[in-house]
């Protein structure tokens, strides 16, 4: 999501929005007065700059303290090209800029959506939608606050990879980089975040900056056409992964084969010799798939 905010930010900053046209009812439903309305509202508006918070992209406008909210659900993409891709069979909102590139929103399973929303100030002092305030800051926002999220993690008695994933604890870190922060600080997924010293859980949130900071330095993570950037591009740190996606591979760091467990209706990938699974009783154990 970082990379594609910055992408749209290159294209984006200080263009017009010359139209805007909603060409599937799903992509506005999130917008209660309806796509024509979102559509009419964006017209003519000056984008001021791109923003993320977790999963979610806006873009600040010039008509005033509003903006338009984005979550590419499963599938969605931004694409910014020099030409309409009204023949694209995935597309769902299109504009027209003022310099003759088109912004197109692309949205195979139809997950995603585009709203207009209020901004309003937050604790730390930046404008965010008001359909925001319940989520938490993530690890590349200048007010996060890494001890903070130490202590929200150990309040939590729930396994430490639900705990990463839930948005209202910290937010940004998804199944991906879950995995790999904690196979990085050798920690189990099915271990009880309640019971990490503190120490440990900086380790799991550091090394989960880290990983998204590298990925973020390759384009992301792209598995299949799906995900990429807002120029067609994929991200390539799919090829520096540890563990995900890497069953049955040895690990890197002490050569055991790296098992894929079962979480929360997907997957969750570790080296169990060097994250070791938690004692009976300590926390609910991840059973293995196959």
């Amino acid at each position: 999501m970082e990379t594609v905010r910055e992408g749209l930010a290159r294209h984006l900053v200080g263009r017009t929005l010359l139209s805007a046209t909603a060409h599937h009812p799903r992509v506005a439903r999130r917008h209660l007065l309806g796509s024509r309305d979102l559509c009419e509202r964006l017209t003519g508006c000056r984008c001021l700059s791109v923003e993320r918070r977790g999963k979610y992209l806006w873009i600040p406008l010039e008509q005033g303290a509003e903006a338009l909210i984005a979550h590419l659900g499963m599938s969605g993409q931004f694409r910014v090209t020099d030409q309409t891709m009204r023949s694209h069979p995935h597309l769902r909102f299109d504009a027209q800029l003022d310099d003759g590139q088109w912004l197109s929103f692309l949205d195979q399973r139809t997950f995603g959506g585009l709203a207009w929303d209020h901004l309003a100030p937050a604790p730390d002092g930046r404008l965010l939608p008001a359909s925001l305030g319940h989520i938490a800051a993530d690890p590349f926002e200048r007010g996060y606050d890494v001890e903070e999220v130490v202590v929200r993690v150990r309040r939590r008695h729930s396994e430490i990879k639900r705990v990463l994933l839930d948005q209202t604890v910290v937010s940004g870190i998804g199944n991906i980089y879950a995995d790999e922060s904690l196979w990085r600080a050798r920690v189990h997924p099915a271990r009880s975040a309640h019971q990490l010293l503190p120490k440990v859980a900086r380790s799991v949130l550091v090394q989960a900056q880290l990983v998204m900071a590298e990925a973020l330095e390759q384009g992301g993570t792209s598995f299949d056409s799906l995900y990429v950037n807002v120029n067609g591009e994929s991200g390539y740190f799919e090829r520096s992964l540890a563990v995900y996606g890497r069953e049955g591979e040895p690990c890197e760091r002490c050569g055991a084969p790296i098992r894929r467990l079962q979480f929360m209706n997907r997957s969750s990938f570790v080296c169990q010799r060097c994250q070791r699974p938690p004692r009976a009783g300590a926390g609910r154990r991840s059973e293995p798939i196959g």
